[in-house]
């Protein structure tokens, strides 16, 4: 069992632990990430509102928070313990909007500040004056209360809740409970054989938190019977040893009236709650009990964590995979489609068979750039679609905005092969400055033949003979070897940068591996401190 002597190394190594939990990352929808994410959450919750706070002040009052299907009866139990009014109770559903912490005076300054709690806005005014408790928008409240009626050193706080209809609330009553350092869980004649409250209990024990449970609002002719059903699914549940408080149906457990049960209703919890903060074995038994089950419960579920990072990056990488995989393919391809002289086809095929008698060298420039960029953009569309059919058989995919097609790469494309048209017009505007040649070679017409011999394969192979005649056998090799450079790097780009636009989706995820090794190490180092 821990001992709450606030030691700095179990709290650096929770930290610590904490904060590696806080970086985890479980965007894709694999099976078990929306458990995953829950655990997480829990975790910090854990960490945050309960766990470090209570071990760096281990002298704080005990908190229990009573939590509860909806109608069980919570607001009206809490008063009653109170002695008065603090907590809105009806028969309007959800009742408990914004929670309520109710503490003795002189433990006020305990819960004023963000010392629990933390995410949660602190509220003074009276409940009635808060617009019937609803928070501001945006905002999680939590309503902090005075009661001298409740013994020095506890605290109760009244859950949303736990099968509320609003999420927020459902949320915010599993985060409260995670709070706690004893958990009253209430439930009602009528219900508490529901699967949420029994969800609840099921946690409990499984963090081996100290709980207490109310039947509440038990007709007086069913009682027997209930208490000792209700008994035998906890006997049956490994939950047999957990006190259990019954709560007959009284007239004020309707809430229309004060909202009060009699003093004797709620005497037996009254007394059971005061015992464990005014006797400090009993108290040091609850608290330590808490702690050492949270604590423990980390050696499961952080390896368990850690599985869930693992497998997200493990589907990170196998969709990267499929898009490395997808362009590498096209590549090739499109080298090979290059080299047989594909881009001279069609319009492209037409201009180089009437240059320069019938077509110009812009012209036949015009045509062949076209036409490469036309191939280009095949390649990257089959790259695309490859990723597509890939992408819809794997879950992980799903809503991934590279898996869509992208409208704008088609400009982009066509804007690359412009761009390399030109540096091969600059390249042989310099190499023809050079050549001592009269008439002196036409730039343009020399671009026009070197991109021809470099694009049209076998269909053109006088380009090379009649670009030597021109400028030289050895300018028109040099030549043609610094225009492949270029069109090589050109190619390269366009598709390295394509690549890179259908990964940077999964890029922003942000989804690694060290994680997952961060997670057994902090829970490793947490486990040689204890």
């Amino acid at each position: 069992m821990v001992t709450l002597d606030a030691r700095p190394q179990l709290i650096n190594a929770l930290t610590a632990l904490r904060d590696r939990v806080a970086a985890v990352r479980l965007p894709l929808p694999l099976a078990g990430a929306p458990r995953a994410r829950q655990t997480r959450e829990e975790l910090l919750a854990q960490l945050d509102d309960y766990l470090v706070p209570r071990l760096k002040d281990p002298g704080a009052p005990l908190l229990a928070v009573v939590g509860g299907s909806t109608g069980a009866g919570k607001s009206t139990l809490v008063n009653s313990l109170v002695g008065r009014r603090v907590s809105e109770a009806g028969v309007l559903r959800p009742t408990t909007r914004t929670p309520v912490l109710v503490c003795h005076p002189d433990d006020h300054h305990w819960f004023s500040g963000t010392r629990v709690l933390p995410r949660l806005t602190r509220v003074w005014l009276p409940h009635q004056e808060e617009n019937e408790g609803a928070p501001a928008a945006g905002r999680a409240e939590l309503r902090v209360e005075k009661a001298s009626g409740l013994p020095r050193g506890l605290a109760l706080l009244d859950a949303p809740d736990i099968d509320s209809l609003v999420v927020e609330n459902r949320l915010l009553a599993a985060e409260l409970i995670c709070a706690a350092d004893v958990w009253v869980m209430v439930t009602t004649a009528s219900r508490y054989a529901d699967a949420v409250p029994w969800h609840l209990l099921r946690t409990a024990k499984e963090y081996d938190a100290t709980l207490i449970t109310v039947l509440d609002r038990v007709p007086h002719q069913v009682v027997d019977e209930v208490s000792r059903q209700y008994a035998a699914l906890l006997t049956k549940a490994g939950l047999g040893d957990v006190p259990r408080f019954t709560i007959p149906e009284l007239p004020e457990s309707a809430g229309g009236g004060s909202g009060l049960l009699p003093g004797t209703a709620v005497a037996p919890l009254y007394a059971w709650l005061a015992h464990r903060v005014e006797d400090p074995a009993a108290r040091q038994q609850a608290l330590g009990r808490t702690a050492t089950g949270v604590i423990d419960s980390l050696r499961a579920r952080m390896p368990e964590l850690a599985a869930a990072v693992a497998g997200q990056y493990a589907a990170t990488v196998r969709l990267m995979g499929t898009v490395e995989e997808a362009y590498e393919r096209e590549r090739v391809r499109l080298d090979k489609q290059l080299a047989a002289g594909a881009v001279l086809a069609g319009d492209a095929r037409t201009r180089w068979r009437g240059f320069p008698r019938d077509s110009t060298a812009g012209e036949l420039l015009d045509a062949l750039t076209g036409s490469l960029s036309a191939l280009v953009q095949c390649a990257v569309a089959a790259a695309d679609e490859r990723v597509r059919d890939t992408w819809r058989r794997d879950p992980a995919a799903a809503g991934i905005a590279a898996a869509r097609p992208d409208p704008e790469a088609a400009e982009r494309l066509g804007i690359a092969v412009r761009r390399w048209r030109r540096e091969l017009e600059e390249l042989a505007d310099e190499e023809v400055r050079d050549v001592d040649r009269t008439p002196a070679p036409d730039p343009e017409t020399v671009a026009a033949l070197v991109a021809a011999a470099l694009l049209g394969g076998r269909r053109a192979r006088s380009a090379g003979e009649r670009l030597a005649e021109r400028i030289g056998a050895r300018t028109a090799l040099r030549l043609r070897d610094r225009g492949a450079e270029l069109l090589g790097a050109a190619i390269g780009s366009v598709l390295d940068g394509e690549r890179r636009r259908r990964i940077a989706p999964l890029d922003a995820l942000d989804v690694s591996p060290e994680p997952q090794a961060e997670l057994i190490a902090a829970l490793s180092v947490l486990q040689k401190v204890r």
